[in-house]
């Protein structure tokens, strides 16, 4: 399970970094060319470990991922401002409402993934 969690997420990570520079405000995102570059590195990282990881590998970059992902999420809900819950880091990273729900439904996927890793080869 956690090796195809790897492949789709990370084509979805893949896609969503290259929308991102022509749509930033993809599904209510707020996607700076950062942003895009950091979901282009997680899928890229995903990928790798979906085709050519182990089923362990896979299984522990779904873990790492979803706790990150998960942490990401609701801190940045709990600490954004205003009714979007808006959480910025300097002009780089702005994170709002969606992302701070898709943070956190990612992170629920990586889990879920990660801890029904099976014995994938």
């Amino acid at each position: 399970m956690a090796k195809t969690v790897c492949k789709l997420l990370g084509v979805v990570f893949v896609l969503v970094g290259i929308c991102g520079f022509l749509m930033p405000h993809l599904l209510g995102a707020h996607l700076t060319p950062p942003h895009n570059v950091v979901h282009l590195v997680s899928g890229a990282i995903a990928l790798y470990f979906g085709f050519a990881g182990s089923g362990g590998a896979a299984r522990a970059f779904c873990l790492i991922f979803g706790v990150v992902y998960l942490l990401l999420g609701v801190v940045g809900w709990f600490m954004g401002a205003g009714p979007d819950h808006m959480f910025n880091v300097g002009s780089i990273l702005m994170l709002g409402k969606m992302d701070h729900i898709i943070h956190i439904l990612l992170g629920i996927i990586f889990l879920a993934g990660g801890a029904l890793g099976g014995s994938e080869r």
